[in-house]
C-alpha cells in the first residue's frame, strides 16, 4: 500500500494528527481531555468490574433487545479494530500512532461492558460512561464541521457508532424505568386470570426483523433465560395452520382424481397445485442463492489480478471488497430465506398430508382396512409424511445444483478457455457414475423402508397386546421375532450407509480430480498460463463446483425418498371408502320405522363372490322396539349391526335408518383420557343428563371410589380399567349421547350377573324406554323382556318373533333356551323364604367400602405420567453414552484421524501450488503431479473418515436397538398401563431412524467442518497474520452465539419429540374406534382434534426452523467480519509485501470460511438436536425390569408341578409403593386337581389375583406355593410356561391360525386339528380354502370375539398345564356353547387345578370350592354346596343371578317340551 492511500484514510491530508499545544480551545486538545476522561471511565469501571466479579452481587436485569446489544457491540469491536489497525501502522512508518490504539482500547472496553452482567454500580457507571462519551464526541464532531467544513475518516466512521451508543443508553435506561414501574406496580394489581394466546408475529413485523428473523429474539432470550416448556411458544399464524393446509389440499386433490385419467402422482400434482406460488418464492431465493456463489471464482480473479498489477487503485480495491460485501449479503440472505421457507412450506404440506391420512383412515371401507394395520398408518404419518418437511428444499437443490454446475464449467471456460475442455470428460464420468449410484441408493431406501414398516407393524402389535404376550411367557419369541424382522432391515440399512461412504470418495476426489485435469489441459493445450490468478480460479471453481457433484446424488436420494413415500402415501388415499350410499339416513320423523332392510345381502370380503356373510335380510324395525339378536359363535350377529351401521359392504337390497345411532362395541374402544372425558365424548357438559347417564350405568359407586372421581385418567385403551368398568363406560358414552337407535353388540358380557341384571332393567328398559333398542346377547335371561327376537344361524335371519313364538317354533332358538335351562337346575334355592330373604337384600354393599382395586393409585398421581424429557444442557454425556453403548472409541479416534489427514493434505495441496506458480524452476508436470497425490490421498482419507463414521453408526444403531427392545420386553407391566404405546413406538420409529440415518453422519460432518474452520484460519492467518485480531474474538463471538441459540433449540427439539407422541397415539386411538367414531358420526370432531394436535407439533417445527436460520445468518455475518478484514488487509498492503499466489491461497480460503461456519453450525446444531434422540431411547433401554425370567441356580424340577397345589399366605398386592392395597391378606389353599370359582363384584379384586399367580405384580408381603414352591424364589418364565390361562380379552396376532395356536411351533398339525375339534373350531376352519394356514389379520379382526376366545381354548388344550386359568374365559359366548365348553374343560383338565373366575355363576357352580372376593379382601372359601345353605355372600350373587334369570317364561319352555 503507498503512503498517499494511508494518508487519505486517515484525513491526514486535511487535518495532522493532533500535537501538543496549550491552547484548550482547539480540538486536538479537546479531544485529548476527551481521550483521558474516558481513559479515567475505563479504570474505574474496570476495577468496579473486578470488585463485582469477586462479591458475586449482579442483578438480574435485561438491558434491552438482546440481539440490538449484539450489534452495537459488534459496532464498537469493528471501530475498536479500525483504530488500533490505524495506531499500529502510524507507530510502524510513523512513530505518532499512540492516541489511536488509546482509542481502540476505550472502544473495547466500552463493547465488554455491552456484555458482561451487571451490578447496581456497573449499571449506574456504564450508563453515565456512555451518556457522556457520545455526548462529547457528537459536540466536538459537531464543532469541528462548523469550523473547518471537514472531519478525518476515522473520525467520520466512530461517530455513528457514537451516535448508536447514544441511543442504545436511551433505550436502556427508558427500559429500566419501565421495568421498575411494572416492577412497582404488580405489588398493587391483582394478576391476570385470563391467559391469552399468544400467536407468533411474523406476520405483523417489519421488512428488516423479517430479514435478518429478529421477530424470533423474544423466544430466543425467554430460552436463554429459563428452560422453554409448551405454553411458552407462540402458536402458528392461520396461514400455516392445518385446517387451511388440509382444506387446500382436499380441494386439488378431488380436482386432481376427476381431471387425471392416470391414477400416478396425484398427490404431487395436487401439492404442487396448492403451493405452486410459495415454491416460486423459494426458487427465486435458491436463483439468487445460486448465482451469489458461482460469482465467487470471478471475483477472487478480480483480487488476484488486482495483487499483481504494478500501479494499483485503493479506490479500485475498497470497490472489489464493497463488490465481496454485496456478494456475500445476497449469498447469506437469500440461502436462509431458502432454507426457511423451504421449511415452512414443506410443514404445510406435512401438515396437509397428515391430515388427509387421518381423515381416510376414518372413510376406510371395513375390508380393505385390513390391509393397512394400525402400526403402518401410524408409520405413514410418523415417517412417509414427515419427510415431506425437507421435500421443497431437496427440490430446489435438486435444479439449483446441477446449475450451479453449469455456471461452474462456464467459468472454468471464461478462465482457462480450450484447457477446460479436457475436463468435460471426468466430469461426464462423474455424472453417468451418479445415476446409477442413485439407483443403487433408491432400493436400498426403499427396501430398508418396506422392512421398517414390516418391524414397526410387528412390533405395534406386541405392545398392544403385551399382557397376553407376558401371561403365556412369549416375550423371547416376540422379541426375537422383531429382532429378526430388524436384522432384515439392518442389512438394507448397512447397505445404504456403506454406499454413502463409497459417494464420499466419489464426491471428494472428483473435483481434485478434474481440477488436476485441467491443470494438465492447460498444460498441453496452453490457452492461459499457470498463473496465481489462473490457478486459484481454477481451485474456486472447483470448490463451487464441489458442491453439486456432492449433493446432487444426496439430493436424488431424497427426492427418491421422497417419491417413495408420496408413493405410498397414494396408494393409501386411492384405497376404498366405505359406501355412504349403502345407507339411506333420515329423520325419525320421517318414518314410524327405526330401521328397514330389504333383500339384504352383505360380505365382508367383496373380492369373492361366493363369501357372503349375511344372506336375504329382510327386516322392520318399529320406533321405541326392544330388539334381541341371539345366535350360536360366527353366526353374523355382529355383522347385522354392521349392516345397519354400514359398516359392512352391501351386496344388493337397501338399508334404511330414521334417526341418530349410538354403538356399544362388544370389545371395549376407551381412549386415553379422563373417565368424564370418554363419556361426554366432545359434548358440552350438561350435569343433569351426565348423572343420569352414571346412574344407569352403574358408575356411581366406582367414580365415588376413585381417586380423582371422574377425572381419574384411563391409561392407553383402558388398561387400568376392569372389562366391566370400560364396558359401562361405553354404555354411559352412548346414552349421554341421546341418541335415537341404540346398537348394543352383547355389552353384559364383561359384568357379573348383578350388574347385568341392573344395566338391563335400568339402562335398557328404563333409561331407553323411548328409543330404539337392537341388543346382542347371550343372556337368554333377557330375552323375555323384549318385544321381538332375531335368530340368526349361518348368515341368515332363521327365526324372528317374540319369545313365546319362538318357543312354539323350537329348533334353534329352544336349544339355546335348553342349554340355558340346563344350567338354571344347579340354581334352585333352598326354599321360598330364602329367595325372598334374599330378594330383600339385592341392594348388599359392604358399609364403608374401601378403594377399588382399579382405583388403588395415590391421590395426587395419575396413571398415565408425562413424558419425561431431560431439560437444558446435558453436556457430553449422550455423545459418551453414543460411543460408550457402540463400544465405538476406536472407531471414532480413526473418524478424527482421517478428517485430521484430509484436511491437512488438502491444505498441503493447494500451498504447494500457492508456492509452485512463484518457483520457475519447477515444471508444470511437477507441480501438477504432486497436486493430484495429494488431493487422491486426501480423497482416500475422506472415504475412509465416512467410512468408519458409518461403521461407529451401525454399531450403535444396532447396540441401541437391541438394549432398547431388551427393556421394553423386560418391563414390569405395570410400565405398559402407564407408558402410552405411541410414546414407546415414536422411539422405535423416528428416533431411531434418527440413529440410524442421521446421527453418524452428523458427527463426521460436525467433525470435518471443526477441523476445516481451524485450517481456514490458519491458512489466513499464515498469509496476514493481523487478521487472528479479528477472528479469535469472532470465533468466541460465534460460540456465544451457538451456545445462547442452543439453549432454546435443544428444549424445542425435547418439546418436538413429545408433541409428536400425542399426534400418533391419538391416530392409533382412532384407528381402533373407528367404527364407533362413524357410528356416533363423530368424524368431524375427532378430525378437528386432530388438527389441533397436529399444529401444535408443527408449531415446534416452525419455531425449530425459524431459529436455525435466525443463528446461521449470525454466524455468516461474524464470519464475514473476518473475511472482509483479511480482504481489507491484502488491498491495504504494500504491493510486493504478499506474493500473488499466497494472496490467492487467503482468498480462497477466506471465501470458502462462510460456508464451512454455516455447514459446522448447521451440523452441531443438527448434531446437538439429534443427540436428543440418544437420550429418548436410552431412557427407556433402562426401565427398572420384571425378575429374570430364568433363575439358573433355582430352577424347579421339569415335572413341577406335578400335582398342582396351591397356597396363598397372607397375600397382599398393591400397583405401587405407597399405593393404597388392592389386596389384602388373602389367606386360602387350593387343593391339587380341585375346580376352584373365583366370584364378585366387577373391581372386587379377581383379575389381580390372577395377576399375582403369573408374577405381573410382585407381592408388597405374603407369598404364593405352587407345590410348596414359592414362586417368587423362580424365574418368571419357568413359571408363567407350567401355568395355562384363558385371559379376560381374547387376543389373536396377524399371522395364520397355526401360528395363533401354537405360536411357538411345539406342536404337529395332527395336534392342532384334534385340539380345534375339542374347542368347536375345525368345522369353520376346515371350510377355509388354506385351513390351518387361513389368515388372522390384526388383532383377528376377521373372526368374532367368541371364535377368538375358543382359539385361547384351543391354546390351553395344546399346551395341557396342571393348572388352568378362566379368567372370565365364556363371556364372549353363548350359553350352548358355553355348556360344551365346561364340558370339555371337564373332562380334558380332569386332573388339572382349574381356576374360574365368571360372571355367569353357573360356570362356577360344578367347582369344588368357590372363593368369595369384595374390595381385595376374601369373605368366603367353601364347597359351593355348603354356601348355598347358608345366608353367604355366595348366596346371594347366586340368587341374584337366579332371580334375573327365573322368569316365567321359562316355565313355558317346559310346557312346550
Amino acid at each position: 500500500m503507498n503512503m498517499d492511500a494511508l494518508e487519505m484514510l486517515q484525513g491526514v491530508s486535511s487535518h495532522k494528527i493532533c500535537t501538543m499545544t496549550s491552547d484548550f480551545g482547539s480540538s486536538c486538545t479537546q479531544r485529548a481531555v476527551i481521550d483521558v476522561v474516558n481513559l479515567i471511565f475505563l479504570v474505574i469501571f474496570c476495577l468496579a468490574w473486578l470488585i463485582g466479579s469477586l462479591r458475586k452481587q449482579y442483578i438480574n436485569v435485561s438491558r434491552t433487545n438482546d440481539w440490538f446489544t449484539m450489534f452495537v457491540s459488534i459496532c464498537c469491536s469493528i471501530t475498536f479494530i479500525t483504530n488500533l489497525s490505524i495506531g499500529v501502522w502510524d507507530l510502524v512508518y510513523k512513530n505518532n500512532g499512540l492516541a489511536y490504539i488509546v482509542r481502540g482500547l476505550i472502544w473495547l472496553g466500552i463493547s465488554v461492558s455491552l456484555n458482561i452482567k451487571w451490578t447496581k454500580w456497573i449499571q449506574v457507571l456504564a450508563l453515565t460512561w456512555w451518556f457522556t462519551f457520545s455526548t462529547l464526541i457528537s459536540l466536538l464532531n459537531l464543532k469541528t464541521l462548523v469550523e473547518t467544513h471537514n472531519l478525518r475518516i476515522p473520525d467520520a466512521i466512530s461517530w455513528p457508532v457514537n451516535l448508536l451508543l447514544l441511543f442504545f443508553a436511551f433505550q436502556v435506561t427508558k427500559h429500566l424505568i419501565c421495568r421498575s414501574n411494572l416492577n412497582n406496580s404488580t405489588l398493587s394489581q391483582p394478576l391476570l386470570s385470563e391467559e391469552h394466546e399468544k400467536r407468533t408475529n411474523l406476520p405483523n413485523v417489519g421488512v428488516l426483523s423479517r430479514l435478518t428473523f429478529s421477530w424470533m429474539n423474544h423466544l430466543l432470550s425467554l430460552g436463554y433465560r429459563k428452560p422453554l416448556d409448551l405454553q411458552d411458544i407462540p402458536t402458528l399464524d392461520s396461514k400455516d395452520g392445518a385446517f387451511l393446509a388440509c382444506e387446500t389440499f382436499a380441494q386439488h386433490w378431488i380436482a386432481q382424481r376427476k381431471k387425471s385419467s392416470n391414477s400416478s402422482n396425484l398427490v404431487l400434482l395436487a401439492l404442487m397445485k396448492c403451493y405452486h406460488k410459495e415454491m416460486v418464492v423459494v426458487g427465486v431465493y435458491a436463483l439468487l442463492k445460486t448465482i451469489a456463489v458461482s460469482a465467487s471464482p470471478l471475483l477472487l480473479y478480480a483480487f488476484v489480478k488486482y495483487s499483481t498489477r504494478e500501479e494499483r487503485s485503493t479506490y479500485e480495491g475498497l470497490s472489489l471488497l464493497g463488490c465481496l460485501v454485496v456478494m456475500k449479503l445476497v449469498e447469506s440472505l437469500s440461502q436462509r430465506h431458502m432454507f426457511f421457507d423451504s421449511k415452512r412450506f414443506g410443514m404445510r404440506m406435512r401438515s396437509a398430508l397428515m391430515g388427509a391420512i387421518f381423515q381416510k383412515q376414518l372413510k376406510l371401507s371395513s375390508f380393505v382396512k385390513r390391509n393397512h394395520s394400525t402400526g403402518e398408518i401410524v408409520n405413514y404419518i410418523a415417517v412417509d409424511v414427515y419427510r415431506m418437511g425437507d421435500f421443497p428444499w431437496w427440490f430446489h437443490m435438486s435444479w439449483t445444483l446441477p446449475l450451479q454446475l453449469i455456471f461452474a464449467i462456464a467459468i472454468l471456460f471464461a478462465t482457462v478457455r480450450i484447457g477446460a475442455l479436457p475436463s468435460l470428460v471426468p466430469l461426464v464420468a462423474c455424472g453417468l457414475l451418479n445415476l446409477p449410484f442413485a439407483k443403487i441408493l433408491q432400493k436400498c431406501q426403499s427396501r430398508y423402508m418396506d422392512s421398517q414398516n414390516v418391524r414397526l407393524r410387528a412390533t405395534s402389535e406386541a405392545l398392544n397386546n403385551m399382557k397376553i404376550i407376558k401371561l403365556q411367557s412369549w416375550e423371547e419369541k416376540f422379541k426375537n421375532s422383531i429382532k429378526a424382522l430388524r436384522d432384515s432391515e439392518f442389512e438394507w440399512l448397512t447397505e445404504t450407509q456403506i454406499k454413502k461412504s463409497y459417494g464420499t470418495a466419489l464426491y471428494w476426489m472428483s473435483p481434485t480430480f478434474v481440477s488436476a485435469v485441467v491443470f494438465a489441459g492447460c498444460a498441453v493445450l496452453g490457452g492461459v498460463p499457470l498463473n496465481a490468478s489462473t490457478v486459484f480460479t481454477i481451485l474456486a471453481t472447483m470448490r463451487v463446483m464441489s458442491e453439486p457433484v456432492r449433493m446432487i446424488p444426496e439430493a436424488i436420494s431424497m427426492m427418491i425418498q421422497v417419491k417413495v413415500s408420496l408413493d405410498r402415501v397414494e396408494k393409501f388415499l386411492l384405497e376404498d371408502e366405505i359406501k355412504e350410499g349403502d345407507i339411506v339416513r333420515s329423520p325419525k320423523e320421517s318414518s314410524i320405522f327405526s330401521v328397514r332392510i330389504r333383500e339384504g345381502n352383505f360380505s365382508w370380503d367383496t373380492t369373492e363372490e361366493t363369501n357372503i356373510t349375511l344372506k336375504n335380510i329382510n327386516l322392520e324395525i318399529q320406533r321405541g322396539q326392544k330388539i334381541a339378536v341371539c345366535g350360536t359363535v360366527g353366526a353374523g350377529k355382529t355383522s347385522l349391526l354392521h349392516a345397519m351401521l354400514g359398516e359392512i359392504q352391501k351386496i344388493s337390497g337397501s338399508v334404511e335408518i330414521y334417526g341418530s345411532i349410538a354403538y356399544v362395541s362388544q370389545t371395549s374402544w376407551i381412549q386415553s383420557g379422563t373417565i368424564r372425558d370418554n363419556i361426554l365424548y366432545e359434548k358440552p357438559m350438561e350435569k343433569v343428563r351426565y348423572e343420569r347417564a352414571i346412574k344407569a350405568c352403574a358408575l356411581d359407586k366406582d367414580i365415588e371410589n376413585f381417586s380423582h372421581g371422574d377425572l381419574t385418567e384411563i391409561g392407553q385403551r383402558g388398561l387400568n380399567m376392569s372389562g366391566g368398568q370400560k364396558q359401562r363406560i361405553q354404555l354411559a358414552r352412548a346414552l349421554y349421547n341421546d341418541a335415537d337407535i341404540y346398537l348394543l353388540d352383547d355389552p353384559f358380557s364383561a359384568v357379573d350377573a348383578h350388574t347385568a341384571a341392573s344395566l338391563f332393567k335400568d339402562y335398557v328398559m328404563d333409561a331407553l324406554q323411548n328409543k330404539t333398542v337392537i341388543l346382542v346377547t347371550h343372556q337368554v335371561e333377557f330375552l323375555t323382556e323384549t318385544d321381538q327376537i332375531l335368530v340368526i344361524e349361518g348368515g341368515r335371519i332363521t327365526q324372528m318373533g317374540n319369545y313365546e313364538e319362538l318357543l312354539k317354533l323350537g329348533t334353534v332358538f329352544e336349544q339355546l333356551v335348553s342349554a340355558h335351562q340346563s344350567t338354571m337346575s344347579m340354581l334352585e334355592p333352598a326354599s321360598h323364604d330364602q329367595q325372598s330373604e334374599t330378594q330383600k337384600k339385592l341392594a348388599y354393599q359392604p358399609e364403608n367400602s374401601e378403594t377399588e382395586i382399579s382405583m388403588a393409585v395415590p391421590s395426587t398421581v395419575q396413571l398415565t405420567e408425562d413424558e419425561e424429557k431431560a431439560i437444558g444442557d446435558v453436556g457430553w454425556k449422550p455423545y459418551i453414552d453414543y460411543i460408550r453403548v457402540s463400544n465405538g472409541y476406536m472407531l471414532f479416534a480413526l473418524c478424527t484421524l482421517f478428517q485430521t489427514a484430509f484436511v491437512i493434505l488438502q491444505s498441503m495441496s493447494t500451498y504447494w501450488l500457492a508456492i509452485g506458480v512463484q518457483i520457475p524452476r519447477i515444471g508444470k508436470g511437477v507441480l501438477i503431479g504432486v497436486y493430484t497425490a495429494f488431493s487422491v490421498f486426501s480423497g482416500l482419507s475422506a472415504y475412509l473418515r465416512s467410512w468408519f463414521a458409518a461403521l461407529l453408526g451401525l454399531k450403535a444403531s444396532k447396540a441401541f436397538f437391541f438394549g432398547f427392545m431388551d427393556s421394553v420386553f423386560r418391563a414390569p407391566m405395570l410400565f405398559f398401563d402407564s407408558t402410552p404405546v405411541g410414546r414407546i413406538l415414536t422411539r422405535a420409529s423416528s428416533d431411531m431412524s434418527v440413529l440410524d440415518y442421521d446421527l453418524p453422519f452428523s458427527i463426521a460432518f460436525t467433525l470435518a467442518a471443526s477441523i476445516e474452520i481451524v485450517a481456514s484460519i490458519v491458512v489466513m492467518a499464515a498469509v496476514t497474520w493481523q487478521v487472528l485480531i479479528v477472528a479469535a474474538p469472532i470465533l468466541l463471538v460465534v460460540k456465544y452465539v451457538q451456545a445462547y441459540y442452543l439453549a432454546s433449540a435443544r428444549e424445542l427439539t425435547r418439546i418436538n419429540g413429545t408433541t409428536k407422541a400425542p399426534v400418533m397415539n391419538y391416530a392409533t386411538e382412532t384407528s381402533l374406534g373407528v367404527v364407533t367414531i362413524r357410528a356416533f358420526s363423530m368424524v368431524d370432531r375427532f378430525i378437528q382434534n386432530n388438527l389441533r394436535l397436529i399444529d401444535t407439533d408443527a408449531t415446534l417445527f416452525f419455531h425449530t426452523s425459524a431459529s436455525i436460520a435466525w443463528v446461521l445468518l449470525r454466524v455468516e455475518a461474524l464470519q464475514n467480519l473476518t473475511i472482509f478484514t483479511s480482504t481489507l488487509l491484502l488491498i491495504l498492503l504494500p504491493r510486493g509485501t504478499i506474493a500473488p499466489g499466497l494472496v490467492g491461497l487467503s482468498l480462497s480460503y477466506a471465501l470458502t470460511l462462510t460456508s464451512t461456519q454455516v455447514f459446522m453450525t448447521q451440523w452441531y446444531c443438527n448434531l446437538d438436536n439429534h443427540i436428543i434422540s440418544v437420550e429418548r431411547v436410552k431412557q427407556f433401554s433402562h426401565i427398572p425390569p420384571e425378575p429374570l425370567a430364568v433363575l439358573d441356580d433355582n430352577r424347579p424340577p421339569s415335572s413341577w408341578p406335578s400335582e398342582g397345589r396351591i397356597d396363598f399366605q397372607d397375600l397382599k398386592m398393591r400397583y405401587r409403593p405407597n399405593a393404597p392395597l388392592v389386596l389384602k391378606g388373602i389367606t386360602c389353599t387350593f387343593v391339587a386337581g380341585n375346580k376352584v370359582g373365583v366370584v364378585g363384584r366387577t373391581g372386587s379384586g379377581k383379575t389381580t389375583l390372577i395377576s399375582a399367580l403369573f408374577r405381573l405384580m410382585e407381592p408388597s408381603s405374603g407369598r404364593i406355593l405352587i407345590d410348596d414352591l414359592d414362586i417368587s424364589s423362580i424365574g418368571l418364565k419357568d413359571l408363567r410356561m407350567k401355568l395355562s390361562i384363558i385371559p379376560q380379552e381374547p387376543t389373536l396376532f396377524r399371522g395364520s391360525v397355526r401360528t395363533n395356536l401354537d405360536p411357538l411351533g411345539l406342536h404337529s398339525d395332527h395336534e392342532i386339528w384334534q385340539a380345534l375339534e375339542k374347542c368347536q373350531l375345525k368345522a369353520t376352519i376346515s371350510g377355509l380354502p388354506k385351513l390351518l394356514d387361513s389368515s388372522v389379520s390384526d388383532e383377528g379382526e376377521n373372526w368374532s370375539a367368541g371364535q377368538r376366545q375358543l382359539f385361547c381354548l384351543g391354546r390351553v388344550l395344546l399346551r395341557r398345564n396342571r393348572i388352568l386359568v378362566l379368567d372370565e374365559a365364556t363371556a364372549s359366548i353363548d350359553s350352548a356353547t358355553d355348556t360344551i365348553l365346561q364340558s370339555i374343560i371337564r373332562h380334558e383338565f380332569s386332573s388339572c387345578t382349574v381356576i374360574t373366575i365368571a360372571h355367569r355363576v353357573p360356570t362356577v357352580m360344578d367347582s369344588d370350592m368357590v372363593m368369595v372376593l369384595s374390595y381385595g379382601k376374601m369373605l368366603e372359601y367353601e364347597r359351593p354346596l355348603k354356601l348355598m345353605e347358608t345366608n353367604s355372600a355366595f348366596s346371594k350373587l347366586v340368587n341374584e343371578y337366579w332371580s334375573n334369570c327365573r322368569r316365567p317364561s321359562l316355565q313355558n319352555l317346559n310346557n312346550y317340551q
